[in-house]
């Protein structure tokens, strides 16, 4: 996902993208949320943080980003209960799934990032009324090809061949009352909190996608488009007042290249067609980043500044990992460090370079430590009480097979 800013309307082979400047769309109505350009003397960094965790659109690497600067400065987090991974996803998220809200032992929250399916009041409960509220957004094509291969073993997709068979008889496969078949069906649209049961022939589409449109664009300061990555973290940065190395970052969670499958054309349409939700929601908040983009930051100045992000990750790589970039989880030395895999993917990981000093190997071991393990480290120091009377949830509780939740 990583991009120049010289593509930036080339999302992808599979698709044309609208024209920048699309006047029919217009400016987000969250832009008033955000000073229009920070400089260092008038933003202050801010640190009461809200971000929606969709599926399979870069957002684990996000997560590590707000992992890190929060445990570097003693922030509270928003986490499951019960050393669990997600707020009880897919149900709607609601403010007692919170550890610490229902007991009243955390006097306030500055970061809340797992996995829900959002409900802005709820969230409101839990997290300050200054919250900056954000998420990532993945052109459908590509996600839709991703979550195929990771939630293959799903009801809507355990029989089917492939992706395009799926698609060639979705109606026959699909029931969208069978558990965990949200996954198949519309998934940005479901995470954000909407119905997600909607296709191209959907009578009432347009209005529920520009209804869902605005109340992403009132409830959210900022949506950022994984296909442009670095230029999101970029962004991000200037949003919350933060430095380069704030939101610098190596990939997590991310598939090697043997399982990803490219698509043709036709396949590219008929999912745009099923996820025809999504497909408006994207299209919109990917017109909306780049006046983000001119308006927040600028267009040269964004050139600069990925570059030096590029140049600074590369030079983490080069001091942090042995191999120099992610491998297969086969190879990766450290149990600790290892991903958790599932569905048909091979999620990829990192080794750490042996030959650093205990300070610089911290910093590195952050960077590169998986989204369960980061969790799992994180509650046990806001409550090391509670976590040591919790099961190990790397051995009793499957928390990363989609809807294992339940409240017992």
């Amino acid at each position: 996902f990583m991009s120049s800013l010289g593509s930036q309307r080339r999302i992808s082979p599979v698709t044309l993208l609208l024209p920048k400047h699309v006047t029919s769309l217009g400016l987000p109505g969250s832009l008033a949320h955000i000073n229009s350009v920070h400089t260092k003397s008038t933003c202050h960094p801010k640190s009461n943080i809200f971000f929606l965790k969709t599926h399979k659109t870069a957002s684990s690497t996000i997560l590590n980003i707000l992992y890190r600067y929060g445990e570097s400065r003693n922030l509270t987090f928003a986490l499951p209960l019960n050393k669990h991974s997600q707020l009880f996803y897919p149900f709607f998220f609601a403010s007692h799934f919170v550890e610490g809200v229902s007991s009243r032992s955390v006097r306030e929250f500055h970061i809340m990032c797992n996995h829900m399916r959002f409900t802005k009041s709820e969230v409101a409960k839990v997290m300050p009324e200054d919250t900056f509220y954000f998420s990532i957004l993945r052109h459908p094509v590509a996600m839709m090809e991703s979550i195929f291969i990771y939630y293959k073993s799903i009801p809507a997709f355990h029989k089917t061949r492939s992706l395009d068979s799926f698609l060639d008889s979705s109606w026959r496969n699909y029931n969208s009352s069978v558990k965990n078949n949200h996954y198949a069906h519309n998934i940005l649209a479901f995470d954000f909190g909407f119905d997600n049961n909607a296709a191209a022939d959907t009578e009432d589409l347009e209005e529920r996608a520009s209804m869902a449109i605005a109340a992403i664009e009132r409830d959210f300061h900022l949506i950022l488009i994984s296909e442009y990555f670095d230029e999101s973290m970029i962004l991000l940065k200037h949003a919350l007042c933060w430095s380069l190395e704030d939101v610098v970052s190596f990939k997590l969670n991310s598939r090697s290249e043997q399982t990803r499958h490219p698509l043709l054309p036709n396949t590219a349409e008929k999912i745009k067609r099923w996820n025809a939700l999504d497909w408006r929601i994207y299209l919109h908040f990917n017109t909306t980043f780049w006046h983000k983009v001119d308006s927040l930051v600028g267009q040269e100045q964004m050139k600069r500044e990925v570059s030096q992000l590029r140049e600074l990750q590369a030079k983490l790589a080069n001091s942090c990992l042995k191999d120099g970039g992610a491998v297969d989880p086969s190879q990766i030395k450290d149990a600790g460090l290892k991903p958790f895999q599932y569905g048909a993917a091979v999620i990829q990981g990192y080794n750490l370079n042996p030959h650093i000093d205990r300070q610089t190997k911290i910093k590195c071991q952050r960077l590169i430590t998986p989204e369960l393990q980061y969790t799992d480290r994180l509650y046990t120091q806001q409550f090391p009480e509670l976590a040591a009377k919790c099961m190990d949830p790397f051995f009793s509780v499957p928390i990363s097979i989609p809807g294992s939740y339940n409240f017992t």
